[in-house]
């Protein structure tokens, strides 16, 4: 036995032949059609990630002044507590000297909690 394949060669026809152009030419037009719309769409990524960036970098603007505001504006009230406080420590020695040498303010300074 042999196998032998039975295939004939068909030929095309002009008609045949004009389809396959309309065809070809209908999925480069396709084609040309899917790689703009990916062209697109990789532009609206990458302006998607610029704007990202922008929103990020005015995020981190925005931090770096709050942080720098906030120290500004303590500045003054740390200064003035400080002052207050070395005053407030004068007094109290000023208090505790005044009451070795007298007996009633040294009893007002012990109920306080002074000495």
């Amino acid at each position: 036995m042999s196998f032998s394949s039975f295939s004939k060669e068909v030929p095309f026809t002009q008609e045949d032949r004009e389809r396959l152009i309309k065809l070809e030419t209908k999925v480069d037009e396709g084609f040309k059609t899917i790689n703009q719309r990916i062209d697109d769409t990789n532009k609206r990524i990458d302006d998607l990630r610029d704007l990202i960036y922008v929103v990020l970098g005015g995020m981190i603007a925005l931090i770096g002044f709050v942080i720098w505001d906030r120290r500004t504006a303590l500045a003054p009230v740390v200064k003035k507590y400080r002052e207050l406080d070395e005053r407030s420590e004068k007094i109290e020695q000023a208090l505790k000297e005044l009451a070795k040498r007298d007996p009633k303010v040294e009893e007002v300074l012990r109920h306080v909690g002074l000495i």
